[in-house]
């Protein structure tokens, strides 16, 4: 390799044995960033495959694998620091990550800048793949001001800027290799730059943008309707969006975050009172369960959406 060239490596945990493949990829992934926990769902013949570019300020990473999750502790923060920041991008698959008390949900096409600095879990799916790029802090507070080590945000990187971010940090794996660490360092930096940019601009309200943020949201209400603590906001902090995001999305179709959470529920209460397996459950049971205030609001919502009481539907 001559000294202006990148730095290249490819491992994968198919040259060991299958019973030392966890090890060996727990250690593959701490060389590269720092002291790291990881959990297994299945530790014997874990599968996963990394393909690294590195300059002195840069480093890029490819990565395919099984299911697993990193986490990181106070104990590893304290014995084991570092200031730089990780840019994760999942480009098939969804990525899980909790921080700072707050979960945040990386579908495909989204991103986020994650601290090392402080404790979190971070969990894959199987099949997952995706793009890690580490940062200096310095080249993020030097646009973006001295931040906060708290949890990530999740930034769409499926249109505008940043679909443009997305396709240069596609753009830069794939041809790295081949760049001298100068041109290489160039386009980082432009990288860098454009994301700092995406972060801090006013998000896109075009109706493409509003759609796919409403499909998003009707698909996590329905998983999550019956979680009796759910409102906008907690959506907005599970899928890392503002709640006002959220709000504009369903404006545009006429409706708002609670509305469908009622009706998502008012749905689910239906199907209860008319499966057999909750015979033994009382409709004010069904109601509170749903997270309905009382017995005799879920009634009126009820009939007003169905044309039928509860009592009706039930033993109608």
């Amino acid at each position: 390799m001559k000294d202006s060239s990148v730095f290249v490596e490819e491992a994968t945990t198919r040259i060991v044995a299958a019973h030392e493949r966890a090890d060996y990829w727990s250690e593959l992934i701490n060389s590269y960033h720092r002291r790291l926990g990881y959990a297994f769902p299945r530790d014997s013949n874990f599968d996963g495959r990394t393909t690294l570019r590195r300059t002195t300020n840069y480093q890029l990473i490819g990565w395919e694998s099984d299911a697993v999750t990193y986490y990181r502790t106070a104990g590893h923060v304290r014995g084991d620091s570092d200031d730089d920041f990780r840019l994760l991008l999942p480009v098939n698959g969804q990525a899980n990550l909790e921080q700072a008390g707050e979960r945040a949900v990386l579908p495909s096409g989204f991103a986020c800048l994650v601290t090392l600095e402080r404790p979190f879990a971070f969990s894959l799916g199987a099949d997952t793949k995706g793009l890690l790029m580490t940062i200096p802090r310095r080249e993020i507070d030097h646009r973006l001001g001295r931040m906060p080590d708290q949890a990530a945000t999740a930034a769409d990187l499926n249109s505008g800027l940043g679909r443009v971010v997305a396709d240069l940090a596609a753009g830069l794996f794939a041809n790295g290799g081949d760049m001298t660490r100068h041109q290489f360092d160039t386009v980082a930096s432009h990288l860098v730059e454009l994301l700092c940019m995406h972060i801090v601009g006013e998000q896109p309200t075009a109706p493409g943008h509003l759609a796919d943020v409403e499909a998003v949201v009707r698909r996590y209400v329905r998983t999550h309707a019956e979680d009796p603590d759910l409102t906008g906001a907690t959506i907005a902090h599970a899928l890392g969006w503002s709640l006002r995001q959220i709000q504009l999305a369903f404006q545009h179709v006429g409706t708002t975050p609670r509305e469908l959470i009622k009706e998502e529920r008012l749905q689910l209460a239906y199907s209860r009172l008319r499966n057999p397996v909750y015979r033994e459950s009382s409709i004010a049971d069904v109601a509170m369960a749903l997270g309905f205030g009382s017995a005799s609001a879920f009634s009126t919502a009820f009939r007003h959406r169905f044309g039928a009481t509860p009592r009706e539907v039930r033993f109608g």
